[in-house]
């Protein structure tokens, strides 16, 4: 047991749902632009998505309620948050408030990224708890249960 309160299970409260493994290759891609592939994870109140930008493609300039953290994990993007541009490469993070202005491309070569949402992105919430419930029928061998 640690003495780091960091890592600590004193007042640990009641599970409010069962932990589950996620094979994000097996969730069923949202395309909501030709080139622009969304996989969405849904936790109990925050939702992490997968996403896949081929080469010269664009995320329009848009704004949601949701707060939105962006984590490159391969390739580039030109990701502009309220008309600041920079160009993150894997390792650079964007972090977009709600109702901020945003908008990504990519130029010559593809990018994966992970975009964190709390609350759970409201697009993105119907695919994801379809997916959530098929998953844990799958798993367990019965429909809802996860």
């Amino acid at each position: 047991m640690s003495t780091n309160p960091h890592f600590s299970l004193d007042g640990a409260g009641r599970p409010e749902a069962p932990g589950r493994f996620v094979d994000v290759s097996a969730i069923e891609a949202v395309t909501f632009v030709d080139g622009l592939d969304f996989r969405p994870v849904l936790g109990e109140h925050t939702m992490v998505n997968f996403v896949s930008f081929q080469p010269r493609t664009e995320a329009p300039r848009h704004a949601h309620r949701e707060e939105q953290i962006v984590i490159v994990l391969e390739g580039e993007l030109d990701f502009d948050i309220d008309g600041e541009e920079r160009t993150l490469r894997a390792g650079g993070v964007a972090v977009v408030p709600p109702w901020v202005p945003h908008g990504a491309r990519t130029h010559e070569q593809p990018c994966l990224e992970v975009d964190v949402f709390n609350p759970p992105r409201e697009t993105l919430l119907g695919h994801a708890r379809a997916q959530r419930d098929r998953a844990g029928a799958t798993r367990s061998g019965g429909p809802g249960t996860r």
